[in-house]
């Protein structure tokens, strides 16, 4: 039975554009403000925590007011009756995703389970987005119009959509695929546009007093995700009585997932968990089997409308068929693969997050954190008091088997592989004050988060988390461990390494396999890497040369997942040496001839062996920053385009830089670091912070806050972070008062 039809139905269109639930009337105290800085950082200062939460929303649509309202009809299963099907299919594809899993149905009961408290804040938040759309009707599109009024639902509804049907479980699933495969792959990334995996995620460091020169803890947060879009990272700062945070989340989030107080900071990176399990049904007399019974699919009809160039309205209708683990949500060559996505009973994540950022101590946080309402992510914390943590958090379904079963359907027509709860807190992999003195994450598995005090795979069902070496992981450990006492200037300068840890380990051997069995142009290829420093500065000539021999010698995304990516290394990996394993060259003359067909590959495709890498990588803000390759790119936003520096992850950069596509002899940005925050404590506070923005504040047309920091990012450069109101008053852009 397929999964959708297309009809014309007026019944059915009237049910799915039931108007929005009536927004409760919200009026903050007099007093409250909004202080814009010159960066376009809104630095909010309100007289309770409600009216905290709506000028919060006020500055979310005054910031990223289209963007805003795209991403609430997105999660409504509403975007394309607004906007159009959208590029390759965009906006079509998240309509069917969301209404396939009935995301607006649960939301209902997510929303009806808020505590009264965190309730009236989610409603105070829409209500803020409602005044300034009221407020500034001239700023919103007549398709932005038409999302209005958001309501607390909203809110509800987007987050679970982002959350759990964009990270947890990705629209990828709905893609046939090839169930027979045997090679070991991770689940794919929610956020790849080409070559991307989760290797390119994020990087997150919590740094104790005992590994520090001052004495003091120290924090960097620094997630990966796309330059635009849904993904995009809003910065503020939120004041009210006893509450200062300053950090940052997606827009369409009402708290902070990136934050940090007087008291706690946290961070988080996608971790290797695979919380959405995928089922092999087997049909039989209109049902399907399980354990020897023919049971009946659950079924329902969600109707959705689709604009189309004309402005005429076509209708399409989700068909569900649900089983004992989800619903189906593809066929792979006629067979029906069920999805079970951990975590759909699990409705507080935004008041989790909420109660780790004001929490005042380990104790109140770790509180908190047990609860395991958040999905997934890795997430890290550092305190005033010197304490750190790493926790590998997900909803880990208890099941059966190893990692490597669950990388693609299982049998589904039989209760022992379905999955019984989730681990608790306590079974999960963590590190807390480890005494390496530090813990870290760059979307590998979490068995090296702090070494050299390694974590025992051993101890945790083999389901638990992939195994696999990320060459960015190596060079964050090498950064922080091959000094004994770390500063704040050195956190600073590490974050922007443009280094190549896999150029590093590798060179040595390339330079002897070409001398012993190289060619003439192997040779000269040869030279370019040995004049080479193993950075990808603008100015760095040999990093596309070997690249290019990267991708040859592991694949294409140089991601070292798969046994046949490491075929061609010397010394395979062992997790307890992560510094030096894989390494070496198990086929010299093989590598030499790679290196030969790369000299001429590189300069067919970068227009000389020794481009400079800035020539072609390229800072800009355009069409397909938000990872959608199949957008037109379209002229940089405000005719801004400046060298680029850093590069692929999976390479060992610790700068991650993922370039899309080429077109007329450049690439730029789709992915990498956007949202950039590293900090100290001291004992009583914040001693010092910096921050950086690649994408700036605000995606709205005409804002000057959109490519402004493009040159920090060039020059690779902080701004300062200003948390008093003095310090804010000092550096003000514009002021708003309530």
């Amino acid at each position: 039975m397929p999964l959708r039809r297309r009809i014309l139905s007026a019944a059915l269109i009237a049910a799915a554009c039931l108007p929005a639930l009536a927004q409760p009337k919200y009026k903050p105290q007099k007093g409250s403000e909004i202080l814009w800085d010159k960066w376009g950082v809104p630095h909010i200062f309100a007289k309770s925590t409600t009216d905290m939460f709506y000028l919060y929303g006020y500055a979310q649509t005054e910031a990223h007011g289209e963007l805003l309202m795209h991403v609430m009809a997105g999660s409504r299963g509403r975007s394309s009756e607004i906007y159009g099907p959208g590029d390759g299919d965009k906006n079509l594809k998240t309509d069917r995703w969301v209404l396939l899993n009935e995301v607006p149905k649960r939301s209902q009961l997510w929303l009806s389970q808020q505590t009264p408290e965190f309730r009236g804040y989610l409603e105070a938040f829409a209500a803020g987005i409602n005044a300034y759309a009221a407020k500034h009707p001239d700023k919103l599109s007549a398709e932005a119009k038409q999302v209005l009024p958001i309501t607390a639902l909203d809110i509800v509804q987007h987050t679970h959509h982002f959350v759990n049907f964009e990270f947890v479980a990705s629209n990828r699933l709905m893609n046939a695929r090839d169930t027979e495969t045997a090679e070991l792959r991770m689940p794919e990334s929610p956020y790849s546009p080409t070559n991307m995996d989760m290797q390119d995620g994020s990087n997150g460091w919590a740094i104790a007093p005992s590994h520090t020169a001052s004495g003091n803890a120290m924090l960097l947060m620094n997630p990966h995700l796309a330059m635009a879009g849904e993904q995009s990272y809003f910065e503020a700062q939120l004041v009210a009585p006893g509450i200062n945070l300053f950090g940052a989340s997606q827009v369409g989030l009402p708290v902070m997932r990136f934050c940090f107080s007087d008291y706690v900071a946290i961070t988080n990176t996608v971790n290797t968990n695979n919380g959405a399990l995928q089922f092999a049904i087997k049909e039989q007399d209109g049902g399907y089997l399980y354990d020897g019974k023919v049971l009946k699919y659950e079924t329902a009809q969600y109707p959705f409308r689709i604009k189309q160039k004309d402005g005429s309205l076509t209708t399409e209708i989700v068909q569900v068929q649900k089983t004992v683990h989800g619903p189906i949500v593809r066929r792979d060559n006629g067979t029906p693969i069920a999805l079970y996505a951990a975590g759909l009973d699990k409705p507080f994540f935004l008041e989790q997050y909420w109660k780790m950022d004001t929490a005042h101590n380990l104790a109140e946080y770790q509180t908190q954190l047990k609860r395991l309402e958040v999905p997934m992510y890795n997430i890290l914390y550092a305190d005033r008091d010197g304490h750190i943590e790493y926790l590998f958090n997900a909803n880990v379904p208890r099941r059966t088997g190893d990692w490597a079963m669950w990388t693609k359907p299982v049998d589904g027509s039989i209760s022992t592989t379905m999955p019984h709860g989730i681990l608790s807190y306590d079974e999960l992999p963590k590190q807390v004050d480890p005494a390496s003195g530090y813990v870290q994450n760059s979307n590998q598995p979490p068995w090296d988060a702090a070494w050299p005090t390694m974590i025992d795979r051993a101890k945790y069902p083999a389901y638990v988390s992939s195994f696999f070496p990320l060459f960015r992981s190596d060079r964050a450990l090498r950064m922080l461990s091959e000094d004994k006492k770390f500063t704040f200037d050195m956190l600073l300068q590490k974050k922007f390494s443009t280094r190549m840890e896999m150029a590093d380990r590798m060179m040595d051997d390339l330079q002897s396999a070409v001398a012993q069995y190289g060619s003439p142009k192997a040779k000269k290829a040869a030279e370019i890497l040995k004049n080479w420093d193993h950075t990808t500065e603008a100015n760095s000539r040999g990093a596309f040369l070997f690249y290019v021999w990267a991708q040859k010698f592991i694949g294409t995304t140089v991601g070292m997942q798969t046994p046949k990516s490491m075929q061609n290394f010397a010394v395979p990996y062992d997790y307890n040496q992560p510094l030096t394993t894989p390494r070496g060259i198990k086929d010299p003359k093989l590598a030499a001839q790679m290196l030969d067909a790369a000299y001429d590959e590189t300069a067919k495709t970068y227009g000389a062996p020794d481009r400079p890498w800035g020539e072609v990588n390229k800072f800009e803000i355009n069409g397909q920053s938000d990872g959608n390759t199949s957008a037109p790119r379209g002229e940089a936003i405000n005719g801004v385009s400046l060298p680029g520096n850093g590069g692929p992850g999976n390479l060992g950069i610790f700068r991650v830089i993922t370039w899309g596509p080429m077109l007329n002899g450049t690439k730029t940005p789709v992915h990498g670091d956007g949202f950039t925050v590293a900090l100290e404590f001291s004992k009583t506070g914040i001693k010092q912070a910096k921050t950086f923005v690649y994408y700036g504040e605000s995606s709205q047309p005409g804002s000057p806050f959109h490519t402004d920091e493009l040159p920090l990012a060039e020059k690779k450069q902080w701004r300062d972070v200003w948390r008093t109101r003095k310090e804010v008053l000092a550096n003000l852009s514009s002021k708003e008062a309530f």
